[in-house]
């Protein structure tokens, strides 16, 4: 639902439907009848968009945006055409003005009746469904004159509006979703959005863009998303709220449309102004690998120059050791040293003198690196290790199993988290992703191409300041939460903000508890928050917290073997949420295949013949089964990427790791999968998943129902809309295409052109 500002679509009409991407519709008429004026084509191609710039001030939940923006006519012949903007539902523009080319212009307001009776008449005439999305909102109407032959037309656009605030949490949103409507890629896109309030401002989240949040200080803070040569396809949305009274924020997003459990989103992020006395000390011991196998490609310099930033950032009070490891382990101090002056030039003095050479024994660095850890959580302290290794132990105890009990026994009881950096791909991917795991840590792999210092210092200064230790979530009242993702919640660091998602059931009132360490006691939060019975609002939610899901299964599958129970569980949200990847989608062919399901009606285009279907198949057993190499680090980022997911992007990126892990690992088949993915179209429209089979669309609520009767209406037809008042949500449905089978109100239909 979309409840600030819609896409705004730049559209051609002519004989045949091109389209024009853009923040707004510019209809141009049809050319004439035959005989056409010299060179004037009957059908033209769309025009392009040299940049599209939006910059936001929000001030006191009120919003102005600035959009700047060129459009380019490549075709000979002088253009005009009318400048349709639609107006969000229940929307309040306090200010709008336009200037074209530095002339400022008048635009009609229409009212919503009269504005979707045009957007039926446009898709009528272009005979595509996509504007429907757009219908039952206001419009504003102007007309423009001219649009030259070969140039440019500078359009600048400035709107007002006083933002929602729902649960704590205000709504920012501006249409990006323009890849249905572009025939090629921006030069260039970006947002910024720049946040002032009088009050401290709490949590910051875009679930549909990777963007950097910059916290100028408690009450300021600049949000950015910028990318070159790109077609957007989501909205841009963000959340914020104010920080309010509590050293932990939190803030809850759901929703449940009816047909499933209610899905919810809870963000927990500390006051960006907490107290310096709430902040607990670090106990940091970094174990650095020293095999010769270093010596490649400038390891070894980019690790020194890692640690160099590490011991430069501790902060007071924090004490520190270094292990190295190569053949024998090696510890600097023998004993944790608070980090001074003295003891850091010391530090950096031996890193600097480290050489690569010999082997790997890496149990008998864990082993030394843990002992100076033991009995230090209790006082109240954060202990953790940060391992960096570029290879397998070759050296003492070399078997996985035998590592991970020598140190969940060496750790013995505390909370000690092993962050690990797998540096190139001759490592054990399985045993640095369960070290991190079972001590609720992270493992990240560090490319040939990337550099290890980067890494690491980003890294740092993550968990430089830590809040909340080994926190824990309870519910009380008519609620009850399943399914958290992510499952065992890791530690809570100032500027940084923990995102759960998960499941509910029930509805009303509930109070979610958060405890956790604090300097050595146990602290409580308590929220007492709002679940609806109905809410339908924030319908990201459901796919997010399946990408996450799907993630840990296809995780715990991999570490720890497959059962029957995970995989059907993984089939099914694959499907539900069109959450496609190699392994998703072999396991989704595999099933409709045993079930019999009709080709025609099957959610993914490739068939039993492709070599797709054995290809995928092949490399869903490499995931159970390869530890080291190319390949398997690739596994291991993908899944990393769908178990870590905050937006939109997390299912492009995991198949990006995925093709680049195959590709590494010179794999000709990658090319096969990689092009079957690309081919294969998902949409996601208001919680509901579209495949495309062939020519159609297909609903993944119709699989459910193959017995059902067809009711079959052609598209564009009188009967065709009067399905857009079956429910609610109808139009944004059926402009999922021409040629759909889905279900409305209970009856199954196909429409066809």
């Amino acid at each position: 639902m979309r409840r600030l500002f819609t896409a705004f679509l730049l559209v051609l009409v002519f004989t045949s439907p091109a389209a024009l991407l853009a923040d707004g519709m510019i209809i141009i008429p049809r050319p004439p009848r035959p005989p056409f004026p010299p060179h004037f084509p009957p059908a033209l191609a769309p025009l392009e968009v040299r940049y599209h710039h939006v910059s936001v001030k929000i001030e006191e939940q009120v919003a102005v945006t600035e959009i700047d923006q060129i459009f380019y006519n490549p075709h000979p012949h002088e253009l005009e055409g009318t400048y349709l903007f639609p107006i969000p539902r229940g929307g309040q523009l306090d200010q709008f003005s336009m200037e074209i080319d530095g002339r400022s212009v008048e635009a009609e307001l229409l009212d919503a009746g009269k504005a979707r009776r045009l957007y039926e008449e446009i898709v009528r005439a272009r005979r595509d469904p996509a504007l429907l999305e757009y219908s039952g909102q206001g419009l504003y109407r102007m007309r423009i004159f001219p649009i030259p032959p070969r140039g440019e037309k500078h359009i600048r656009l400035r709107y007002t509006q006083l933002l929602q605030s729902d649960n704590g949490l205000i709504e920012y949103l501006y249409p990006l979703n323009t890849e249905k409507y572009s025939a090629a890629p921006l030069h260039s896109v970006s947002v910024k959005v720049d946040i002032t309030d009088s009050e401290p401002i709490g949590p910051i989240y875009s679930p549909s863009h990777e963007v950097e949040i910059r916290r100028r200080d408690a009450r300021h803070a600049v949000i950015g998303y910028e990318e070159k040569s790109v077609k957007p396809d989501t909205d841009f949305q963000l959340f914020f709220g104010p920080a309010g009274g509590e050293a932990i924020n939190g803030r809850l997003l759901t929703f449940k449309d009816g047909r499933e459990e209610g899905s919810f989103l809870l963000m927990l992020a500390p006051r960006a102004d907490i107290a310096a006395g709430r902040l607990l000390p670090k106990d940091l011991v970094f174990v650095l690998d020293t095999s010769g196998s270093m010596a490649e490609k400038s390891k070894m310099t980019q690790a020194k120059k890692a640690l160099h930033y590490c011991l430069a950032n501790l902060a007071e009070g924090d004490r520190f050791e270094i292990v190295r490891f190569s053949t024998e382990a090696e510890a600097l101090f023998n004993a944790l040293r608070p980090a001074t002056e003295a003891s850091i030039r010391r530090a950096d003095e031996f890193v600097e003198g480290l050489r690569p050479i010999g082997g790997t024994a890496l149990a008998e660095a864990l082993d030394l690196a843990l002992q100076p850890l033991r009995g230090q959580a209790s006082s109240g302290r954060l202990c953790m290790v940060v391992l960096i290794t570029d290879g397998k132990p070759t050296v003492g105890e070399t078997s996985e199993e035998a590592i991970l009990s020598q140190v969940k026994k060496a750790a013995g009881d505390e909370t000690v988290r092993i962050f690990s950096f797998g540096v190139g791909s001759d490592l054990n991917t399985h045993l640095l992703d369960r070290l991190t795991a079972e001590t609720r840590a992270a493992s990240q792999y560090v490319l040939p191409e990337e550099d290890i210092e980067v890494k690491v210092s980003s890294f740092f200064d993550k968990i430089a300041l830590p809040v909340l230790v080994a926190p824990r979530l309870s519910v009380t009242g008519p609620v009850r939460l399943s399914k958290m993702a992510p499952a065992a919640l890791p530690d809570l660091f100032k500027g940084e903000q923990l995102l759960i998602l998960g499941r509910y059931e029930g509805s009303g009132r509930a109070e979610i508890t958060l405890q956790g360490r604090v300097n050595g006691r146990t602290e409580n939060w308590i929220y007492r928050l709002a679940f609806p019975d109905r809410a339908e609002e924030h319908a990201f939610i459901p796919r997010l917290w399946a990408s996450r899901r799907i993630g840990y299964l296809l995780d715990q599958i991999r570490l720890h073997g497959e059962e029957r129970e995970l995989r059907e569980e993984v089939v099914d949200l694959a499907r539900r949420y069109g959450i496609v990847t190699p392994y998703t989608a072999w396991l989704i062919l595999e099933d409709e295949e045993q079930r019999h399901v009709p080709l025609a009606r099957r959610t993914l285009q490739a068939g039993p013949e492709d070599d797709f279907r054995e290809i995928s198949g092949r490399m869903v057993q490499e995931l159970y089964q390869e530890k080291s190499g190319e390949a398997a680090v690739g596994a291991a980022q993908s899944l990393d990427a769908l178990k870590n997911a905050t937006g939109g992007s997390a299912l492009a990126k995991a198949n990006r790791y995925f093709q680049r892990g195959q590709a590494n690992a010179a794999t000709a088949e990658a090319g096969v999968v990689e092009q079957a993915l690309t081919g294969q179209q998902v949409r996601t429209i208001a919680n509901r998943t579209f495949y495309q089979n062939g020519a159609q669309w297909i609903d993944t609520e119709a699989q459910k129902q193959p017995d059902r009767e067809l009711v079959r209406i052609q598209f564009n037809s009188e009967a065709w809309f009067r399905l857009l008042d079956l429910e609610p949500l109808a139009p944004q449905w059926l402009s999922a295409g021409a040629n759909l089978r889905l279900v409305l109100a209970g009856r199954l239909y196909e429409i066809y052109e």
